[in-house]
Protein backbone atom coordinates (compact mmCIF):
# COMPACT_ATOMS: atom_id res chain seq x y z
CA UNK A 1 0.00 0.00 0.00
CA UNK A 2 1.48 3.35 -1.06
CA UNK A 3 0.84 6.36 1.16
CA UNK A 4 2.24 9.73 0.13
CA UNK A 5 3.46 12.38 2.53
CA UNK A 6 0.66 14.62 1.30
CA UNK A 7 -1.90 11.91 2.16
CA UNK A 8 -0.61 11.68 5.70
CA UNK A 9 -0.07 15.37 6.35
CA UNK A 10 -3.33 16.47 4.74
CA UNK A 11 -5.29 13.46 5.93
CA UNK A 12 -4.61 12.37 9.47
CA UNK A 13 -2.99 15.64 10.53
CA UNK A 14 -5.46 17.88 8.75
CA UNK A 15 -8.20 16.48 10.93
CA UNK A 16 -6.88 18.59 13.78
CA UNK A 17 -6.09 21.90 12.10
CA UNK A 18 -8.43 24.48 13.58
CA UNK A 19 -10.63 21.75 15.00
CA UNK A 20 -10.48 19.65 18.13
CA UNK A 21 -7.09 18.03 17.59
CA UNK A 22 -5.99 15.40 15.12
CA UNK A 23 -4.57 11.91 15.12
CA UNK A 24 -2.40 10.03 12.66
CA UNK A 25 -5.15 7.59 11.79
CA UNK A 26 -4.29 7.66 8.09
CA UNK A 27 -1.48 5.10 8.54
CA UNK A 28 -2.26 1.42 9.05
CA UNK A 29 -1.49 0.41 12.62
CA UNK A 30 -1.00 3.98 13.82
CA UNK A 31 -3.93 4.89 16.04
CA UNK A 32 -2.76 6.51 19.24
CA UNK A 33 -0.39 9.29 18.18
CA UNK A 34 -2.59 12.32 18.64
CA UNK A 35 -1.97 16.03 18.97
CA UNK A 36 -3.50 19.43 18.45
CA UNK A 37 -2.46 21.21 15.29
CA UNK A 38 -0.33 24.34 15.59
CA UNK A 39 -2.35 27.35 14.51
CA UNK A 40 0.35 29.88 15.40
CA UNK A 41 3.00 28.42 13.12
CA UNK A 42 5.59 28.40 15.89
CA UNK A 43 6.95 25.36 17.67
CA UNK A 44 7.14 25.57 21.47
CA UNK A 45 10.45 26.96 22.73
CA UNK A 46 12.08 27.85 26.01
CA UNK A 47 10.92 27.02 29.49
CA UNK A 48 8.66 28.57 32.05
CA UNK A 49 9.18 29.30 35.68
CA UNK A 50 6.76 28.11 38.35
CA UNK A 51 3.40 29.69 38.89
CA UNK A 52 0.80 28.31 36.54
CA UNK A 53 -0.24 24.73 36.10
CA UNK A 54 -3.94 24.14 35.58
CA UNK A 55 -5.60 20.73 35.57
CA UNK A 56 -9.06 20.84 33.98
CA UNK A 57 -11.21 17.85 34.93
CA UNK A 58 -14.24 17.66 32.63
CA UNK A 59 -17.11 15.47 33.82
CA UNK A 60 -18.59 14.35 30.50
CA UNK A 61 -22.31 13.74 30.41
CA UNK A 62 -23.73 16.54 32.54
CA UNK A 63 -23.07 15.86 36.21
CA UNK A 64 -25.98 16.31 38.63
CA UNK A 65 -24.45 18.99 40.82
CA UNK A 66 -27.65 19.19 42.87
CA UNK A 67 -26.79 15.66 43.97
CA UNK A 68 -23.15 16.54 44.65
CA UNK A 69 -23.60 19.90 46.42
CA UNK A 70 -27.18 20.05 47.64
CA UNK A 71 -29.35 22.41 49.68
CA UNK A 72 -30.47 19.42 51.70
CA UNK A 73 -33.19 21.13 53.76
CA UNK A 74 -34.62 23.32 51.01
CA UNK A 75 -38.36 22.48 50.87
CA UNK A 76 -38.44 22.86 47.08
CA UNK A 77 -35.49 20.50 46.71
CA UNK A 78 -37.12 17.95 48.99
CA UNK A 79 -40.45 18.20 47.20
CA UNK A 80 -38.95 17.80 43.72
CA UNK A 81 -36.84 14.71 44.36
CA UNK A 82 -37.47 11.29 45.80
CA UNK A 83 -35.24 10.35 48.75
CA UNK A 84 -33.09 8.24 46.40
CA UNK A 85 -32.21 11.26 44.26
CA UNK A 86 -31.46 13.84 46.91
CA UNK A 87 -28.84 14.39 49.56
CA UNK A 88 -30.30 13.85 53.00
CA UNK A 89 -29.81 16.16 55.97
CA UNK A 90 -30.11 13.31 58.46
CA UNK A 91 -29.97 9.54 58.71
CA UNK A 92 -27.29 6.92 57.96
CA UNK A 93 -26.67 8.30 54.46
CA UNK A 94 -26.77 11.97 55.38
CA UNK A 95 -24.69 14.34 53.31
CA UNK A 96 -21.62 16.09 54.73
CA UNK A 97 -22.44 19.55 55.99
CA UNK A 98 -20.54 22.48 54.47
CA UNK A 99 -19.83 25.64 56.38
CA UNK A 100 -20.88 28.40 53.98
CA UNK A 101 -22.21 31.93 53.64
CA UNK A 102 -23.65 31.63 50.14
CA UNK A 103 -27.14 31.03 51.52
CA UNK A 104 -26.86 31.00 55.34
CA UNK A 105 -30.46 29.91 55.83
CA UNK A 106 -29.88 26.67 53.93
CA UNK A 107 -28.05 23.51 54.91
CA UNK A 108 -25.73 22.76 51.99
CA UNK A 109 -24.21 19.29 52.04
CA UNK A 110 -21.85 17.26 49.91
CA UNK A 111 -22.93 13.83 48.71
CA UNK A 112 -22.04 11.24 51.38
CA UNK A 113 -19.61 9.50 49.00
CA UNK A 114 -17.64 12.73 48.55
CA UNK A 115 -15.93 12.53 51.95
CA UNK A 116 -12.45 13.13 50.48
CA UNK A 117 -13.71 16.36 48.93
CA UNK A 118 -15.26 17.38 52.25
CA UNK A 119 -11.86 16.96 53.90
CA UNK A 120 -10.23 19.21 51.29
CA UNK A 121 -13.00 21.76 51.76
CA UNK A 122 -12.53 21.74 55.54
CA UNK A 123 -8.76 22.16 55.02
CA UNK A 124 -9.50 25.25 52.91
CA UNK A 125 -7.98 23.77 49.78
CA UNK A 126 -11.28 23.41 47.91
CA UNK A 127 -13.79 26.08 46.90
CA UNK A 128 -17.12 25.41 45.20
CA UNK A 129 -18.96 27.79 42.88
CA UNK A 130 -22.65 26.97 42.55
CA UNK A 131 -25.29 27.93 39.98
CA UNK A 132 -22.60 28.22 37.32
CA UNK A 133 -22.61 27.30 33.65
CA UNK A 134 -23.33 28.46 30.12
CA UNK A 135 -25.56 31.38 29.39
CA UNK A 136 -26.64 29.47 26.26
CA UNK A 137 -29.49 27.20 27.31
CA UNK A 138 -28.56 24.23 25.12
CA UNK A 139 -29.27 20.74 26.44
CA UNK A 140 -27.02 19.11 23.84
CA UNK A 141 -23.96 17.44 25.36
CA UNK A 142 -21.87 18.03 22.26
CA UNK A 143 -22.80 21.67 21.75
CA UNK A 144 -22.39 22.53 25.42
CA UNK A 145 -19.02 20.80 25.69
CA UNK A 146 -17.79 22.45 22.51
CA UNK A 147 -18.90 25.89 23.72
CA UNK A 148 -17.07 25.51 27.01
CA UNK A 149 -13.90 24.12 25.47
CA UNK A 150 -13.84 26.84 22.83
CA UNK A 151 -14.39 29.42 25.56
CA UNK A 152 -17.48 31.00 24.04
CA UNK A 153 -21.13 31.44 24.96
CA UNK A 154 -23.22 31.25 21.81
CA UNK A 155 -23.76 28.29 19.51
CA UNK A 156 -23.67 30.52 16.43
CA UNK A 157 -20.05 31.43 17.26
CA UNK A 158 -18.81 27.84 17.04
CA UNK A 159 -18.36 27.91 13.26
CA UNK A 160 -15.93 30.83 13.50
CA UNK A 161 -14.00 29.70 16.57
CA UNK A 162 -11.33 27.27 15.48
CA UNK A 163 -9.18 27.28 18.59
CA UNK A 164 -9.72 26.29 22.19
CA UNK A 165 -9.50 28.60 25.20
CA UNK A 166 -6.32 26.92 26.47
CA UNK A 167 -4.60 27.33 23.11
CA UNK A 168 -5.45 31.04 23.06
CA UNK A 169 -4.26 31.43 26.65
CA UNK A 170 -0.83 29.97 25.94
CA UNK A 171 -0.43 31.33 22.41
CA UNK A 172 1.87 34.19 23.48
CA UNK A 173 3.77 32.22 26.12
CA UNK A 174 7.21 30.73 25.73
CA UNK A 175 6.55 27.12 26.44
CA UNK A 176 8.36 24.00 27.47
CA UNK A 177 8.54 21.02 25.14
CA UNK A 178 5.33 19.41 26.44
CA UNK A 179 3.11 22.34 27.42
CA UNK A 180 -0.22 20.51 27.45
CA UNK A 181 -1.64 17.01 27.54
CA UNK A 182 -5.07 15.43 27.42
CA UNK A 183 -5.91 12.08 28.95
CA UNK A 184 -8.45 11.03 26.31
CA UNK A 185 -7.42 9.27 23.09
CA UNK A 186 -7.31 12.64 21.31
CA UNK A 187 -6.64 16.13 22.69
CA UNK A 188 -9.61 18.01 24.12
CA UNK A 189 -11.14 20.80 22.05
CA UNK A 190 -9.78 23.26 24.63
CA UNK A 191 -6.32 22.50 23.18
CA UNK A 192 -7.29 22.93 19.51
CA UNK A 193 -4.74 25.10 17.73
CA UNK A 194 -1.87 24.34 20.10
CA UNK A 195 1.20 22.65 18.66
CA UNK A 196 2.79 20.03 20.87
CA UNK A 197 -0.32 19.18 22.88
CA UNK A 198 -0.23 15.42 23.37
CA UNK A 199 -2.89 12.80 23.98
CA UNK A 200 -1.55 10.69 26.84
CA UNK A 201 -4.26 8.26 27.94
CA UNK A 202 -1.90 5.89 29.80
CA UNK A 203 1.83 5.64 30.45
CA UNK A 204 2.06 2.14 31.87
CA UNK A 205 3.08 0.71 28.51
CA UNK A 206 5.19 3.67 27.46
CA UNK A 207 4.35 6.40 24.96
CA UNK A 208 5.47 5.76 21.42
CA UNK A 209 3.86 5.42 17.99
CA UNK A 210 2.44 1.94 17.37
CA UNK A 211 4.82 0.01 15.16
CA UNK A 212 7.88 0.83 17.24
CA UNK A 213 11.06 2.57 16.05
CA UNK A 214 10.36 1.93 12.36
CA UNK A 215 6.99 3.70 12.48
CA UNK A 216 8.51 6.57 14.47
CA UNK A 217 11.29 6.93 11.89
CA UNK A 218 8.80 7.02 9.01
CA UNK A 219 6.63 9.64 10.71
CA UNK A 220 9.68 11.75 11.57
CA UNK A 221 10.91 11.60 7.98
CA UNK A 222 7.52 12.62 6.63
CA UNK A 223 7.27 15.59 9.00
CA UNK A 224 10.74 16.86 8.06
CA UNK A 225 9.80 17.32 4.42
CA UNK A 226 8.18 20.70 4.83
CA UNK A 227 7.59 23.62 7.15
CA UNK A 228 3.84 24.03 7.07
CA UNK A 229 1.53 24.01 10.07
CA UNK A 230 0.91 20.27 9.78
CA UNK A 231 4.60 19.42 9.67
CA UNK A 232 5.43 21.69 12.60
CA UNK A 233 2.64 20.19 14.66
CA UNK A 234 3.80 16.68 13.80
CA UNK A 235 7.40 17.45 14.75
CA UNK A 236 6.30 18.95 18.07
CA UNK A 237 4.11 15.93 18.82
CA UNK A 238 6.82 13.40 17.93
CA UNK A 239 9.37 15.30 19.99
CA UNK A 240 6.98 15.37 22.95
CA UNK A 241 6.20 11.68 22.67
CA UNK A 242 9.88 10.82 22.57
CA UNK A 243 10.65 13.02 25.57
CA UNK A 244 7.84 11.64 27.74
CA UNK A 245 8.62 8.05 26.82
CA UNK A 246 12.34 8.58 27.44
CA UNK A 247 11.75 9.83 30.97
CA UNK A 248 9.74 6.86 32.10
CA UNK A 249 11.80 4.67 34.46
CA UNK A 250 12.15 1.14 33.16
CA UNK A 251 12.91 -2.27 34.54
CA UNK A 252 15.85 -4.37 33.24
CA UNK A 253 13.53 -6.05 30.73
CA UNK A 254 12.58 -2.68 29.25
CA UNK A 255 9.06 -2.55 30.65
CA UNK A 256 7.90 0.65 32.30
CA UNK A 257 8.43 0.52 36.06
CA UNK A 258 5.42 0.86 38.33
CA UNK A 259 4.68 4.40 39.39
CA UNK A 260 5.55 5.31 42.97
CA UNK A 261 3.20 8.00 44.24
CA UNK A 262 4.17 10.40 46.98
CA UNK A 263 2.38 11.39 50.15
CA UNK A 264 0.84 7.97 50.69
CA UNK A 265 -1.39 8.49 47.65
CA UNK A 266 -3.17 5.47 46.20
CA UNK A 267 -4.67 5.73 42.72
CA UNK A 268 -7.49 3.32 42.03
CA UNK A 269 -7.96 1.47 38.75
CA UNK A 270 -10.70 3.85 37.60
CA UNK A 271 -10.91 6.32 34.74
CA UNK A 272 -10.29 9.25 37.08
CA UNK A 273 -7.56 7.43 38.99
CA UNK A 274 -5.60 6.42 35.91
CA UNK A 275 -5.93 9.84 34.30
CA UNK A 276 -4.78 11.83 37.32
CA UNK A 277 -1.90 9.44 37.93
CA UNK A 278 -0.81 10.07 34.34
CA UNK A 279 -0.94 13.83 34.89
CA UNK A 280 1.14 13.49 38.07
CA UNK A 281 3.76 11.43 36.23
CA UNK A 282 4.14 13.96 33.41
CA UNK A 283 4.17 16.87 35.86
CA UNK A 284 7.08 15.33 37.76
CA UNK A 285 9.12 14.95 34.56
CA UNK A 286 9.66 18.73 34.64
CA UNK A 287 9.26 19.18 30.90
CA UNK A 288 7.19 22.35 30.88
CA UNK A 289 3.66 21.06 31.51
CA UNK A 290 1.24 23.96 31.90
CA UNK A 291 -2.19 22.45 31.28
CA UNK A 292 -3.69 18.98 31.59
CA UNK A 293 -7.19 18.24 30.33
CA UNK A 294 -8.69 15.22 32.08
CA UNK A 295 -11.86 13.55 30.84
CA UNK A 296 -14.07 11.55 33.19
CA UNK A 297 -17.21 10.04 31.69
CA UNK A 298 -20.29 8.35 33.08
CA UNK A 299 -22.32 11.35 34.32
CA UNK A 300 -25.32 11.08 31.98
CA UNK A 301 -27.63 9.61 34.62
CA UNK A 302 -31.06 9.35 32.99
CA UNK A 303 -31.91 6.21 34.92
CA UNK A 304 -30.92 4.41 38.12
CA UNK A 305 -28.99 7.44 39.24
CA UNK A 306 -28.65 6.58 42.91
CA UNK A 307 -26.10 3.79 42.58
CA UNK A 308 -24.37 5.05 39.45
CA UNK A 309 -23.89 8.54 40.82
CA UNK A 310 -22.64 7.32 44.20
CA UNK A 311 -20.03 5.16 42.47
CA UNK A 312 -18.92 7.97 40.16
CA UNK A 313 -18.68 10.51 42.99
CA UNK A 314 -16.70 8.13 45.18
CA UNK A 315 -14.23 7.31 42.43
CA UNK A 316 -13.78 10.96 41.45
CA UNK A 317 -13.36 12.14 45.04
CA UNK A 318 -10.75 9.50 45.88
CA UNK A 319 -8.83 10.20 42.67
CA UNK A 320 -8.72 13.94 43.40
CA UNK A 321 -7.60 13.31 46.96
CA UNK A 322 -4.85 10.96 45.76
CA UNK A 323 -3.65 13.51 43.21
CA UNK A 324 -3.64 16.24 45.87
CA UNK A 325 -1.54 14.11 48.21
CA UNK A 326 0.81 13.00 45.43
CA UNK A 327 1.53 16.55 44.21
CA UNK A 328 1.95 18.38 47.49
CA UNK A 329 5.37 19.76 46.54
CA UNK A 330 3.74 21.50 43.57
CA UNK A 331 0.74 22.81 45.48
CA UNK A 332 1.72 26.49 45.33
CA UNK A 333 1.73 26.40 41.55
CA UNK A 334 -1.03 23.91 40.85
CA UNK A 335 -4.75 24.55 40.47
CA UNK A 336 -7.44 22.05 39.53
CA UNK A 337 -10.86 22.98 38.24
CA UNK A 338 -13.68 20.43 37.91
CA UNK A 339 -16.53 21.25 35.54
CA UNK A 340 -19.31 19.68 33.50
CA UNK A 341 -21.19 20.86 30.42
CA UNK A 342 -24.41 21.46 32.38
CA UNK A 343 -26.31 20.28 35.41
CA UNK A 344 -29.49 18.23 35.51
CA UNK A 345 -33.18 18.86 36.11
CA UNK A 346 -34.32 19.67 39.62
CA UNK A 347 -37.12 17.10 39.39
CA UNK A 348 -36.32 13.42 38.91
CA UNK A 349 -37.83 11.37 36.11
CA UNK A 350 -39.78 8.09 36.16
CA UNK A 351 -36.61 6.03 35.67
CA UNK A 352 -35.11 7.18 38.97
CA UNK A 353 -32.75 9.47 37.12
CA UNK A 354 -32.51 13.09 36.08
CA UNK A 355 -32.61 14.63 32.62
CA UNK A 356 -30.42 17.30 31.06
CA UNK A 357 -30.60 20.58 32.93
CA UNK A 358 -28.89 23.94 33.00
CA UNK A 359 -27.04 25.32 36.05
CA UNK A 360 -24.38 23.27 37.77
CA UNK A 361 -21.31 23.83 39.91
CA UNK A 362 -17.54 24.07 39.51
CA UNK A 363 -14.94 22.88 42.02
CA UNK A 364 -11.58 24.63 42.35
CA UNK A 365 -8.72 23.04 44.27
CA UNK A 366 -5.16 24.11 45.00
CA UNK A 367 -2.65 26.01 47.08
CA UNK A 368 -3.69 29.36 45.59
CA UNK A 369 -7.39 28.73 46.24
CA UNK A 370 -9.30 30.57 48.96
CA UNK A 371 -10.97 27.33 49.97
CA UNK A 372 -13.58 26.30 52.49
CA UNK A 373 -16.18 28.51 50.81
CA UNK A 374 -19.27 28.14 48.66
CA UNK A 375 -19.24 30.98 46.12
CA UNK A 376 -21.46 32.53 43.47
CA UNK A 377 -25.07 33.67 43.86
CA UNK A 378 -27.72 31.17 44.86
CA UNK A 379 -30.92 31.78 42.82
CA UNK A 380 -33.26 29.50 44.76
CA UNK A 381 -35.31 26.50 43.68
CA UNK A 382 -38.86 27.81 43.80
CA UNK A 383 -40.70 27.47 40.50
CA UNK A 384 -40.43 31.16 39.63
CA UNK A 385 -36.68 31.09 40.37
CA UNK A 386 -35.89 28.18 38.08
CA UNK A 387 -34.64 28.43 34.53
CA UNK A 388 -37.61 27.69 32.25
CA UNK A 389 -39.42 26.59 35.38
CA UNK A 390 -37.44 23.31 35.61
CA UNK A 391 -33.70 23.89 36.11
CA UNK A 392 -31.27 25.54 38.48
CA UNK A 393 -30.64 28.97 36.95
CA UNK A 394 -27.14 30.05 35.93
CA UNK A 395 -26.05 33.11 37.90
CA UNK A 396 -22.30 32.86 37.20
CA UNK A 397 -20.85 32.39 33.71
CA UNK A 398 -18.34 29.51 33.68
CA UNK A 399 -15.76 31.84 32.10
CA UNK A 400 -15.71 33.93 35.27
CA UNK A 401 -13.93 31.17 37.15
CA UNK A 402 -11.55 30.25 34.34
CA UNK A 403 -10.70 33.92 33.81
CA UNK A 404 -9.75 34.35 37.44
CA UNK A 405 -7.52 31.29 37.32
CA UNK A 406 -5.45 32.42 34.34
CA UNK A 407 -5.38 36.17 35.02
CA UNK A 408 -4.59 38.74 32.33
CA UNK A 409 -4.46 36.26 29.40
CA UNK A 410 -8.22 35.77 29.89
CA UNK A 411 -8.74 38.65 27.48
CA UNK A 412 -7.49 36.50 24.60
CA UNK A 413 -8.88 33.21 25.92
CA UNK A 414 -12.40 34.62 26.22
CA UNK A 415 -12.60 37.53 23.76
CA UNK A 416 -15.30 40.06 24.53
CA UNK A 417 -16.03 38.58 27.95
CA UNK A 418 -15.50 40.64 31.08
CA UNK A 419 -16.30 39.82 34.67
CA UNK A 420 -15.31 40.65 38.21
CA UNK A 421 -13.36 37.97 40.09
CA UNK A 422 -15.39 35.95 42.55
CA UNK A 423 -12.50 35.68 44.98
CA UNK A 424 -11.76 32.03 44.18
CA UNK A 425 -8.02 32.70 44.58
CA UNK A 426 -6.21 34.05 47.60
CA UNK A 427 -5.45 37.75 47.40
Amino acid sequence: MTISRRTVMRGGLAAGLGLAGGSLTGLPGVRSLAFAADASGEAPAGTLGAGTLVVVVFLRGGADMLALVAPADDPDYRAARTPELRVAAEGPRAGIRLEQTLAPALDFRLHPDAAPLAELYAARRLAIVHAVGLTDGTRSHFVAQDLMERGIAREEDLARTGTGWVARWLDAERLGRVPAIGTASAPAAALAGMGGALAVPDLRGGLAPPGGPQAAAVLAALSRQGDGAYERAARAALDGLSMVDGRLPRQPDGKVAAYEAEGGAVYEETEAGRALQTVARVLKMDIGLRVACVDVGGWDTHENQQGRFATAVGQLSRAIAAFHADTQRYERDLTMVVMSEFGRRLRGNRSQGTDHGHGGAMLVLGGRVAGGRLLGRWPGLASHQLDRGVDLAVTTDYRTILSELIGAPAARSFPGFQSKPLGVLLA
